[in-house]
């Protein structure tokens, strides 16, 4: 049955988001102007590359997405929008639509779309998926109670007397607890009051209710930190329950404000820097989840946040480098180490190993392998002590393989390239993303650029790189949109590192290798591959904003563990995120796919 216009439009587009949000008066006018489209099953309604003159929305039936080799990539049902993508980019369609079966369709004209992205906010954040380049300011005074209060604070039943209050919060370490008769805060009990106490000589077992402060101020966990700076100046308070619905989530005390402003990657470098052993490594690194949390509530770009995470790892590899030459001596001759994987390419976020090698002068004598091995040892021990796990495929320079003179180095890499095969590859792969961090650089600059002109050159080598990099998918499903993990631990989930991100980071290395690129850090590449033509401006912008996408919910789902006492992995349920958020999610990955499937098809430069 076909939609009535004069109705039934603008009754779907009410209970559509984002038009749901839109003035009663825009959405009348809107679906005045919108048109019921119907189309036959296997009708195209509109191919690759070719104009877009409308958004569509699916009122019943299917339509198939598919990309640029014809592969089907996703199925669209009932409430699903297509067509967006070729309306906010250049007005050509990205990838095919076609109907699976017969369907009817809402479309919006192209320039009634185009009018409501300028003119209504919430259109355009709906349907814009860049992001910005440079982040918002980092300021303490605008984070949400919920990024910084202490969780699960000290409390008492309102029995308790003043001696076990006091004694909790000795054996606790904290300045104050909380009386609570049930879910909520009935009263507050600090060191000032105990002070009193002690001044009126008051018998030990006085009830705390006698003493504490009844019904204290609290702010909810979405108010901001300057509100409460404003209570403390106004009202002299040091501790603020933080309550929900009447329910304790946490409490924010001074010694919190001091704590958050005090957790930043510049003074933890300058703690690394004066560290005395690996151990006070370690309590500095421990602080690194506070400050991920910190980083992502302040809403700095992912690229911002994982560049200040890895230089803390950076610090900690080279001082832990000058404690090993104090130890060891002087080393017998010139070295370089050198990070790969994430730390390689500046992206570590909340779970990181470690991933690093030696490169040392061709003037070493195998006698000098027992200094070197001594400290690889030595670093990559307080390494692991300071958070950063041995790597599991022994990745690292306490390997003797990846310990070598640079002439052995370059064997490596000429075999790689002149032989490859799987294992090659997956070697290759993981050692284009190396990155000096201590010692001699020299001993990497021009291995890097002869090793990048030689591999660039060999088409077969490339065409296998090519084949590596297709190796890990993103998780689209076809009716369902996104698919999860079946079983296990992590059963519908997604894994938003092997499955999102590793799919971007394998095309940039393959972009570097075509264009010569020396950067390693993902985005950069990038950037580069742009600039140099390895990518069509066009791909590269749309993965640009994919990679943005997912690296950014990554984080985010991080923070969101951390928060809750929990360690940080990268498994994200789909379940617990908004239709507006996983329609971002799906639409990255659909950008993603497409441009695996023109990597797979062509073996050389990706569109």
């Amino acid at each position: 049955m076909a939609v009535d216009p004069d109705h039934s439009i603008e009754e779907i587009l009410r209970h559509t988001h984002p038009y749901d949000a839109l003035p009663a008066d825009t959405l009348a006018a809107l679906a005045r102007t919108a048109n019921c489209r119907e189309v036959a099953e296997d009708e195209v309604i509109y191919a690759l590359g070719e104009p877009v003159d409308a958004l569509c929305l699916i009122v019943s039936g299917e339509v198939r997405i598919s990309d640029a080799d014809g592969e089907l990539v996703l199925i669209l049902g009932p409430g699903n929008f297509f067509g967006e993508r070729g309306l906010m980019r250049d007005g050509f369609a990205p990838v095919a639509a076609i109907a699976a079966a017969p369907t009817e369709l809402i479309a919006i004209a192209a320039d009634s779309f185009h009018a409501l992205v300028a003119d209504h906010s919430v259109v355009r954040r709906f349907f814009d998926r860049t992001r910005t380049q440079t982040s918002k300011r980092n300021d303490i005074t605008t984070m949400a109670l919920s990024e910084v209060m202490t969780r699960d604070p000290l409390t008492c039943g309102p029995d308790a007397t003043v001696r076990e209050a006091a004694r909790a919060m000795r054996d606790a370490r904290v300045s104050c607890i909380l009386v609570c008769d049930g879910p909520g805060v009935d009263g507050l009990l600090t060191t000032r009051d105990l002070t009193a106490v002690l001044a009126d000589a008051l018998p030990v077992d006085t009830k705390v209710t006698e003493v504490m402060t009844a019904a204290p101020i609290t702010l909810p966990p979405d108010a901001l930190i300057s509100d409460v700076l404003h209570l403390m100046v106004e009202r002299g308070i040091t501790h603020l329950p933080v309550t929900e619905n009447a329910d304790l989530k946490g409490i924010l005390t001074q010694t919190d404000l001091t704590r958050v402003q005090a957790t930043s990657s510049a003074s933890m470098i300058r703690d690394v820097a004066q560290a005395s052993d690996a151990a006070a490594l370690a309590r500095i690194t421990a602080v690194i989840p506070d400050l991920l949390v910190q980083l992502v509530g302040g809403h700095n770009a992912h690229q911002v946040v994982t560049r200040l995470i890895t230089d803390i790892a950076d610090a900690v590899t080279r001082r832990l480098l000058t404690l090993a030459e104090a130890k060891l001596g002087p080393p017998p001759v010139p070295y370089l180490w050198l990070a790969c994987g994430s730390q390689g390419r500046q992206e570590q976020t909340g779970v990181s190993d470690q991933d690093n090698c030696l490169i040392l002068s061709d003037d070493a004598t195998p006698d000098d392998d027992a200094y070197f091995s001594a400290l690889a040892s030595f670093v990559c021990n307080g390494l692991d002590a300071a958070g950063y796990v041995f790597c599991p495929g022994d990745m690292m320079a306490t390997n003797p393989r990846w310990r070598q003179p640079r002439n052995v180095w370059q064997g490596y890499f000429d075999r790689w390239i002149n032989k490859p095969d799987p294992k090659a590859q997956m070697l290759a792969s993981v050692m284009f993303d190396l990155r000096p961090i201590g010692g001699e650089t020299a001993l990497f600059e021009s291995l890097q650029a002869e090793t990048l002109a030689a591999a660039s050159k060999n088409s077969i080598f490339v065409a296998h790189m090519v084949s590596n990099s297709l190796k890990h998918h993103p998780p689209l499903g076809l009716f369902r949109g996104l698919a999860t993990i079946r079983g296990g631990e992590h059963k519908n989930s997604i894994d938003l590192k092997h499955n999102g991100v590793v799919p971007v980071v394998d095309l940039g290395r393959i972009y570097a290798l075509q264009g010569q690129i020396a950067a390693v850090n993902t985005r950069a590449r990038l950037d580069a591959a742009a600039a140099v033509g390895a990518v069509s401006p066009t791909g590269g912008r749309d993965l640009i904003d994919a990679y943005d996408v997912i690296a950014e919910a990554r984080l985010e789902h991080q923070a969101a563990l951390i928060k809750q006492g929990a360690k940080p992995d990268n498994f994200m349920v789909p379940a617990s995120l908004s239709d507006f958020e996983r329609s971002h999610l799906r639409d990255a990955f659909m950008v993603i796919k497409t441009m695996q499937s023109a990597a797979g098809s062509r073996g050389g430069p990706l569109t």
